[in-house]
């Protein structure tokens, strides 16, 4: 009892450092002197005459963490590559090392929330693999979320240019011009794509990068629409009406496919989730009932063969539901 009980304090102890240094980065990183001095000098250097004014990176690799020898080792796997664009594409501030803290954290958490639960050792690593996995899943669910909100936005965005264009302005007064009117999140990309431009990055390298920080097939139709124009010519005005006709037709058709797939995507969540609710009600109403499946050598093998025939149900599933367009 007295090793359960310091190894218990050992882990809460652990569980809030991490929690505290977490915080102090996001803060550091937000609202740090370093922060701040980059913000007034970026403000001062922005061509744009706007009150408000994104603030981005003038260095050409992105920072992992505040200091420089965690940059370093981080900077050398592309496992933590990934997740900076996961970050990136889900436009949330949090850098590299504030993500593993919370990942890290929730891991802890887990084991410690449940060190008192009458659960098996593998039940316990499984859900505190779920807690560490947790953060990657708020962050992929931001994501789709800011994705879908860009790729409705895209449309209006191709036929503002298109009048801009027609009106006689410049495509990069245009991206100012989207910036300033588009509401977010679209505007902020063509802003920092804008700044790119005056701080000396081509054209289309620029818009490579926002291609990159927004993986939707319709906006790099829109972007290679213009780079091929800027090199060969043509009328970019009636191009991108003609895309931005092609992005509501198929944005009409998804509308469709998902009211149609809805009953297969509602029998997909219930049929997968029910086995854990009914777990979870059975150990709160009857913990010593249940217990005989993790207990006893023939309830470990069904436990076994049930989570693979649910791994395989749920797959199944989200292939049937899954429709492409």
């Amino acid at each position: 009892m007295d090793g359960s009980f310091y190894g218990f304090v050992v882990l809460l102890f652990a569980a809030v450092i991490l929690l505290i240094e977490g915080l102090y980065l996001w803060w550091n990183s937000a609202h740090g002197g370093g922060a701040q001095r980059i913000a007034r000098r970026l403000k001062v250097l922005a061509a744009s005459g706007g009150g408000k004014s994104e603030r981005i990176s003038i260095l050409k690799q992105r920072r992992f963490s505040r200091r420089e020898s965690w940059d370093q080792v981080l900077h050398r796997h592309r496992f933590f590559h990934r997740i900076d664009k996961l970050l990136i594409q889900a436009g949330m501030q949090a850098s590299v090392t504030q993500f593993v803290a919370w990942s890290v954290a929730g891991f802890i958490a887990a084991l410690v929330l449940t060190a008192g639960a009458p659960m098996p050792l593998l039940a316990r690593l499984v859900l505190a693999c779920g807690f560490l996995l947790l953060p990657r899943a708020l962050v992929r669910r931001t994501r789709r979320r800011r994705l879908v909100r860009i790729e409705q936005q895209l449309p209006e965005a191709a036929d503002f240019i298109a009048r801009a264009l027609r009106a006689g302005h410049s495509f990069t007064n245009v991206l100012q011009i989207v910036g300033n009117e588009l509401p977010e999140p679209l505007s902020g990309e063509f802003r920092t794509a804008r700044e790119e431009i005056n701080y000396g990055v081509p054209l289309a390298e620029a818009l490579h990068n926002m291609a990159a920080r927004i993986p939707l097939t319709d906006l790099r139709y829109l972007i290679i629409a213009v780079i091929i124009q800027r090199e060969s010519g043509g009328n970019l005005a009636e191009i991108l009406g003609n895309i931005s006709q092609i992005i509501r037709a198929r944005l009409k058709l998804v509308a469709q496919v998902r009211v149609l797939s809805a009953e297969g995507r509602m029998s997909a969540w219930i049929l997968g989730s029910l086995p854990f609710c009914v777990l979870v009600m059975m150990m709160l109403v009857n913990p010593k009932y249940i217990s005989v499946l993790w207990h006893d050598p023939t309830g470990v093998q069904l436990l076994w063969y049930a989570s693979g025939m649910i791994v395989v149900g749920v797959v199944w599933l989200r292939k049937v539901i899954h429709i492409r367009i």
